[in-house]
């Protein structure tokens, strides 16, 4: 299996996106390139190049789901692993983004200490 080093993050919210800064930089020691929305990621995706793509559920304008379908759009990452990020966790919630093809659903709020450890242990379960 390929290593996870490099991960697309797609988050609206500042506060959100400094505390997963830290907790997937300084923790988790991965490379992360930050993008403000589904726009925004689908312009620097493909020269970032990624591993996997983590991309929260409710964004303005291009929502997680249809940011991933047009993410799917680009030929270097038609497979890149996903992971969304959303308080929305119902069990039918879960089961609807799976169906979209992430390899897992990260709860919001997510404890930072533990970010790193659930994205590697979900990078190897794929």
């Amino acid at each position: 299996m390929a290593e996870l080093n490099k991960i697309l993050y797609v988050e609206d919210e500042p506060d959100i996106q400094a505390i997963a800064q830290i907790a997937l930089e300084n923790v988790g020691g991965f490379e992360l390139k930050i993008c403000n929305s589904g726009k925004e990621a689908i312009h620097e995706a493909p020269a970032f190049s990624p591993d996997l793509i983590l991309l929260d559920v409710m964004m303005p304008g291009m929502d997680g789901p249809t940011t991933l379908q047009e993410l799917r759009k680009l030929p270097q990452l038609s497979n890149t692993p996903v992971m969304f990020m959303t308080a929305k966790v119902q069990p039918q919630e879960i089961a609807y983004f799976k169906s979209l093809g992430a390899i897992e659903v990260i709860a919001k709020p997510f404890d930072p200490m533990k970010l790193s450890d659930t994205i590697k242990q979900a990078w190897q379960n794929q």
